[in-house]
């Protein structure tokens, strides 16, 4: 997939289109620095979100969802279910559509695989069918979580949201997702900036007349990976939308696959049983 723009789209294994670059949340306190980060993002045109119920934001996300004006089917929401709900998943989905303020959510992930999490892979299922999400999928898991759920589940997930970057290239999980219809979403695709300036990154991006960070996004969607930078600078916002005039060629992005180092900036879900 070279030839993409803003409104680019994938379509998940149930039919769902899902914009390939989008917005993340983590970290942005809830408030005003939120709604606007949120309002930037939709002005520039991004029409899709990221967020959780741990991040403790999603009510802003909902009100700068409304203040913005446009459609909800224009607007594609994720949102997840923390560690702590998996007693009550049903109850958890309703909290966080009523943060949101929301009749339903796009895409609702089981945000860790926490040993729950195939029991609550069926509840899941029964609020997609009850169409309080439109499609389900999960976040942090390998593929030992991944087999064992498709072994044992009704739904494939529909996503599997992983940190995924240049220095932190999870090929074979890339490969094992392709091969089982689960879009694989980069979250940390800049790999929080401990990174851009790594010479042989920089040298390919000046090349392209591209910055680092636009270079890193670049990658992760030719590979058909969905990214979901996390900003709320509005020119930082603006900047990372700025992919789509230019591809990375075959030969750089083979350099770039050879970036890879296991650097983890986030969470390492490959000790979980």
């Amino acid at each position: 997939m070279l030839f993409m723009d803003i409104k680019s789209a994938v379509k998940l294994n149930n039919g769902v289109a899902m914009p390939l670059l989008g917005l993340g949340v983590w970290k942005i306190p809830h408030g005003r620095e939120c709604e606007n980060a949120v309002l930037a993002a939709l002005s520039a045109g991004y029409r899709h979100i990221d967020t959780a119920a741990v991040y403790g934001n999603e009510k802003s996300v909902g009100s700068a969802i409304k203040k913005s004006g446009l459609p909800r089917d224009q607007i594609f929401v994720t949102t997840k279910l923390w560690n702590d709900d998996h007693d009550d998943p049903e109850a958890a989905c309703n909290a966080s559509l009523g943060r949101l303020s929301l009749d339903y959510i796009d895409l609702y992930l089981v945000h860790w695989p926490v040993p729950e999490r195939n029991a609550t892979w069926t509840i899941l299922e029964k609020l997609l069918e009850q169409g309080k999400c439109r499609a389900i999928g999960v976040s942090n898991f390998t593929i030992h979580h991944l087999g064992e759920l498709l072994r044992k589940s009704k739904i494939i997930p529909a996503v599997n949201q992983i940190e995924f970057n240049p220095f932190l290239y999870q090929k074979e999980l890339l490969e094992f997702c392709t091969s089982n219809r689960i879009v694989l979403e980069a979250y940390s695709p800049l790999g929080h900036g401990k990174s851009l300036s790594d010479p042989k990154l920089v040298a390919i991006a000046k090349k392209c007349g591209k910055s680092p960070a636009q270079m890193l996004i670049r990658w992760a969607l030719q590979h058909s990976v969905i990214a979901i930078p996390k900003s709320s600078d509005p020119g930082h916002i603006k900047q990372n939308a700025d992919v789509f005039d230019f591809s990375i060629s075959a030969q750089d992005m083979k350099l770039m696959n050879n970036f890879n180092r296991n650097l983890r900036t986030c969470w390492d879900p490959t000790g979980i049983p």
